[in-house]
C-alpha cells in the first residue's frame, strides 16, 4: 500500500524526540536477551512499567521534543510521495491515516467522544508515563497520557523476525497501537483483565481486537472522506500486513525464543489468530466484528 504522491501530509501532531545522553545504561539485557524482551514485550498496548522498564537507567532520558529534529521532520515530510521514501514520514502519513478514519469512525462505534491520541517519534530512549521506553520495548500505547511510541529503528529490528518490509507491515504496527486508543476511547481497558495470561485471557482478546481494528482502517484507508492518502490495496500489501501480524503471535516468539509453546503465558494470540483478527477486520469494514468485549453500539 503506497501512499499517493500529491497527498499533503500534517506534521504538527508528532512531537520528534531525539537520542538520549548514557542510553546505554538503561538496556535490559545485551544481544539475545536484549531481543527476547523486545519480542515479549512487542505490542503490549498498556503500562510498560510492569516489566521493570524504569529500572536501572544510568543515563538521562528525553522527555521533550529536539527541535533540529522536529524541524527537520516538517521539512521533510510534506507529501506522500515523501512517506513513501522516509520513515518518519511513512509514520506521520499513516496517522494522518488513521485520524481521518477514525475521528468518525469511533464516535459511530460507540466512543463517548474523540480525542487524537499522540503520537511520540523518538530514537533509542525517551521517559513516559508509563515507564522508560527503548528500542528493546517496541511501539506501544499509553494509556495514562493517550500516546503512542515509536522508536524510530524499530522497523528494521522487525524484519529479523520475518517480518515483510512492505509499506502495509509498518503501517499495520502503528495501526495496531492506534486501534489500542480506540479501545480506551470505547472504554475497553476498563472492562478488560489486561493482568491475566493465556489463551483465553482478556489480554489475549485486547490485542486481537487491535490487530481487528487495524484491518477495518485497513478496508477505509484508501476510501475515506477528506483523507484518503493512500492507493488501493493489492493482494501484495495484505500479504505484507498479515507477515508482520504473524511475526509477534506468542506461539511464534516463543518457539523462536524457548524452543516450545506454552498457550498458559499467551499475552497476544498466536499467529494463525493475529492473521485471522486483522483479515476480519479488513474483510468487513466494521469495529462491530472486532467486538470482543461488548463495547461498540
Amino acid at each position: 500500500m503506497t501512499f499517493r504522491n500529491d497527498s499533503r501530509l500534517d506534521t504538527s501532531r508528532i512531537q520528534r524526540r531525539g537520542a538520549s545522553t548514557g542510553a546505554g545504561g538503561m538496556l535490559i539485557g545485551g544481544g539475545l536477551g536484549g531481543l527476547v524482551i523486545l519480542l515479549i514485550a512487542m505490542f503490549t498496548g498498556f503500562d510498560l512499567s510492569s516489566l521493570g522498564l524504569g529500572s536501572g537507567d544510568s543515563g538521562s532520558t528525553v522527555t521533550a521534543n529536539n527541535p533540529a529534529l522536529q524541524q527537520d521532520l516538517e521539512q521533510a515530510c510534506q507529501t506522500g510521495a515523501d512517506a513513501n521514501t522516509r520513515i518518519e514520514c511513512l509514520i506521520t502519513a499513516t496517522v494522518n491515516s488513521l485520524d481521518a478514519y477514525w475521528e468518525s469512525a469511533a464516535p459511530a462505534a460507540g466512543a463517548p467522544s474523540f480525542t487524537y491520541p499522540g503520537v511520540v517519534l523518538y530514537d533509542s530512549m525517551t521517559s513516559t508515563p508509563c515507564g522508560t521506553a527503548s528500542d528493546q520495548t517496541g511501539p506501544f500505547y499509553c494509556p495514562t497520557d493517550q500516546t503512542i511510541y515509536v522508536d524510530t529503528t524499530f522497523f528494521d529490528i522487525l524484519k529479523q523476525f520475518g517480518s515483510s518490509n512492505g509499506q502495509l507491515a509498518q503501517e499495520y504496527v502503528i495501526a495496531h497501537e492506534y486501534g489500542h486508543h480506540i479501545q480506551n476511547l470505547l472504554g475497553v481497558f476498563e472492562v478488560a483483565d489486561r493482568g491475566g495470561t493465556g489463551a483465553n485471557s482478556d489480554s489475549v482478546k485486547v490485542e486481537l481486537m487491535a490487530d481487528c481494528l487495524a484491518g477495518v482502517w485497513a478496508n477505509h484507508a484508501a476510501s475515506v472522506e477528506g483523507g484518503s492518502y493512500l492507493e488501493p490495496l493489492t493482494k501484495q500489501d495484505i500479504a505484507d500486513a498479515l507477515s508482520a501480524a504473524s511475526s509477534v503471535g506468542d506461539d511464534h516468539i516463543q518457539q523462536a525464543t524457548q524452543g516450545s509453546v506454552d498457550q498458559d503465558s499467551f499475552t497476544h494470540g498466536t499467529s494463525a489468530q493475529r492473521e485471522d483478527s486483522f483479515l476480519t477486520g479488513y474483510r468487513s469494514g466494521d469495529a462491530g466484528a472486532c467486538d470482543y468485549f461488548n463495547v461498540v453500539r
